[in-house]
């Protein structure tokens, strides 16, 4: 039997959500499944994604195949890479050690790229809350003086033009 490493797609109309399942090719998208080994939520900001890495790990070394979209869902975890290096270890290019050596440190790097996106999203979301509430404070500020422009008594001025035209006139 056939088997792929697939998405079922659960969730509202235009708020999807996904679970990661292993089912036999000829099964349908959102039908009979073999094994729930995650979940894929792409509404938020990074993507939410939840996996059995071991579940996932020993699926793809019996021969699941994943569709691209689940591909790049197990690459993003680490399970290819993982798979990667325990063919290098059958091979003996190295041992089982350097490949968890390798693997931490990919997983690291993976961690602080992940966490490195939050920041920058939460600073954005900092930095545009800011520049939202300075334009306000200046709308309010020309809104108040404005205000008081036209509150301000002008009787004085106007009367002081006058007499002047006036005074021109009888001199000459």
């Amino acid at each position: 039997m056939a088997t792929k490493i697939r998405l079922q797609r659960h969730g509202k109309k235009g708020k999807p959500f996904y679970h990661v399942v292993v089912a036999d090719s000829r099964a349908p998208r959102d039908g009979k499944f073999i094994d729930r080994i995650g979940s894929y939520n792409p509404n938020t900001n990074p993507a939410t994604i939840v996996l059995d890495f071991e579940k996932a790990l020993d699926w793809v070394n019996k021969g699941a195949q994943p569709t691209d979209t689940a591909r790049t869902i197990l690459s993003a975890k680490g399970v290819l890479y993982k798979k990667h290096l325990q063919g290098g270890v059958k091979k003996g290019a190295f041992d089982d050690a350097k490949a968890e050596e390798l693997f931490a440190k990919w997983s690291e790097g993976n961690d602080a790229k992940i966490e490195g996106k939050k920041s920058g999203l939460a600073q954005t979301k900092e930095e545009a809350k800011k520049s939202a509430l300075a334009a306000e404070a200046k709308k309010n500020a020309d809104k108040a003086a404005a205000v008081a422009a036209k509150n301000a008594p002008v009787a004085e001025a106007p009367a002081e033009e006058a007499e002047a035209p006036a005074s021109e006139e009888t001199e000459g």
